[in-house]
């Protein structure tokens, strides 16, 4: 049995942050860097952008009132998916016997936000909850409430913030807002600003959804090398290096009018060598890709993606320590931690990991890795919940999924072993082949057999398997004969049965 889960204490001093921002017309990558070192890459291509944050006119195709829930068809290939938890209605009502039949209809035309992008064969999940994101504000058009960012959490700041915000809007103004947490240190022209942003930016969206028709899109999220200068640039951020003159022009211009304190830290690259590897980004996403992780004291992590969670080993590898065993045990897991912490952010790793650490007898042991765990944590800017050890002496950990991962933006399923990771052995294919000639020596008129298999599996045939071949020849009575193709794979083959 899981124990509760364990806060992550709040995070005072964060490192020195650089980010990087490599574009090209088909594809924008950011790496953001703290202490010099990646620890998040964001890739986003025209054709696949990310859905989340999108608002469209959808249609109700279909209603679930077993599920309480419906289909609704926003224009793409998979009907997105809508929950009654997600509907404002719901969220509004006193009631919480609220049924979602009384709410939809098939055929009803209503706006909608993507609030998780398509993954896998699930469809995006919706919202009829419109939030539109500011630099220093989130704007509820349908809510009068205002809300305050969760990682504010020293409550004498946020009764502060929230009076702020009161007092900047005026009597009939929309009121629904969430305040960031970059709102901390905004002044109130700039909050002011935001708000007048956000309040064109709705008036916008509800007249075009007025007037387009259904699985219009109403309202897209900005390109990603924008929405970083709005979501990831910081007081601890230093310098911004982007590589397109296009695009350092447009986040100048963005920041001179919501990020004025990031005016000076945008530069703009100009290399013999690209950006990325100039500061060895490249090869930190190669690495990203393969499921071992070294540590510096010599162990290593495995982690490995399965359909349902990410499981994540920590082996001792090489390193025997100076000491005593238990000491090298503590001190492998606790850099496992940060390496861990680290892995999840750069390959944005979602949903349930699951981590086995090297076993420790030792409680106060224990008790020093899951605090040291809580504090890498705690850095991550993805809500993430970090539950205690196990009896089997697992820790679970959940991060927030709204993206697919690197691993899977990245890669497909090998065409050859079909994601396996493995191949059969050359021995294995041998006695298929004699199976598969076994099998076929019932048909009649079966002269001579020719076996077409890789060059590898032709050479196990001819060298340690020659006399297993000679003895299915002479049990069968007729010849076998072998041709190397070079375009042959280790676990492609064919055997030809030639008739008289």
């Amino acid at each position: 049995m899981l124990q509760q889960s364990i806060s992550l204490p709040q995070v005072l001093n964060r490192p020195v942050e650089t980010i990087l921002i490599n574009i090209l017309p088909q594809e924008i990558r950011v790496a953001v860097l703290e202490d010099n070192r990646a620890c998040e890459i964001h890739i986003e291509r025209p054709q696949g952008r990310g859905l989340v944050g999108n608002v469209y006119l959808g249609t109700v195709r279909r209603v679930l009132p077993g599920m309480q829930s419906a289909f609704v068809d926003i224009g793409l290939e998979r009907a997105a998916f809508l929950h009654i938890v997600d509907m404002v209605e719901q969220r509004h009502s006193q009631n919480d016997n609220k049924r979602i039949e009384h709410i939809l209809f098939e055929g009803q035309v209503i706006p909608v936000q993507v609030i998780k992008d398509p993954i896998g064969n699930k469809g995006a999940r919706i919202s009829t909850q419109i939030s539109l994101a500011g630099r220093f504000l989130v704007h509820l058009p349908q809510d009068e409430h205002i809300g305050i960012s969760q990682r504010i959490e020293d409550e004498e700041v946020r009764l502060n913030l929230k009076k702020r915000i009161e007092s900047l809007i005026k009597e009939g103004e929309p009121r629904g807002f969430i305040i960031r947490t970059s709102a901390e240190t905004a002044t109130d022209e700039e909050l002011l600003a935001d708000m007048a942003y956000l309040r064109s930016m709705r008036e916008s969206l509800w007249n075009d959804a007025k007037t387009l028709p259904p699985q219009s899109l109403l309202y897209q999220d900005l390109p990603l090398y924008l929405r970083v200068m709005r979501d990831l640039v910081s007081p601890q951020t230093k310098y911004i290096i982007v590589d397109n003159q296009e695009a350092h022009r447009e986040m100048c211009d963005f920041a001179e009018h919501y990020v004025r304190n990031a005016c000076n830290k945008i530069q703009l690259f100009q290399g013999e060598r690209t950006l990325f590897e100039t500061h060895g980004i490249e090869d930190e996403i190669r690495r990203s890709l393969y499921p071992r992780v070294n540590l510096r004291v010599g162990g290593y992590l495995v982690i490995e993606p399965t359909e349902a969670m990410t499981t994540i080993d920590v082996n001792t590898g090489g390193f025997v320590g100076r000491h005593n065993f238990d000491e090298t045990i503590l001190k492998t897991n606790l850099e496992a931690c940060h390496a861990i912490a680290r892995e999840l952010r750069l390959r944005n790793i979602g949903g349930m990991v699951i981590v086995d650490f090297i076993d420790m007898g030792n409680l106060a042991h224990r008790n020093l890795v899951l605090q040291e765990l809580a504090n890498a944590l705690s850095y991550d800017r993805t809500r993430v919940t970090l539950n205690g050890f196990t009896s089997l002496g697992l820790v679970e950990i959940t991060r927030k999924r709204t993206r697919e991962s690197i691993y899977h933006l990245l890669t497909n399923d090998c065409p050859y072993c079909h994601g396996r990771g493995h191949v059969k052995t050359l021995q294995t294919i041998c006695y298929e082949i004699f199976r598969e000639i076994q099998r076929d020596v019932t048909h009649n008129n079966v002269e001579s057999f020719r076996i077409l298999a890789s060059p590898a599996v032709i050479e196990m045939l001819i060298d340690e398997e020659a006399e297993s071949l000679a003895q299915l020849s002479a049990q069968i009575g007729k010849p076998i004969s072998l041709t190397a193709e070079s375009s042959y794979m280790q676990e492609n083959f064919d055997v030809i049965a030639e008739h008289k």
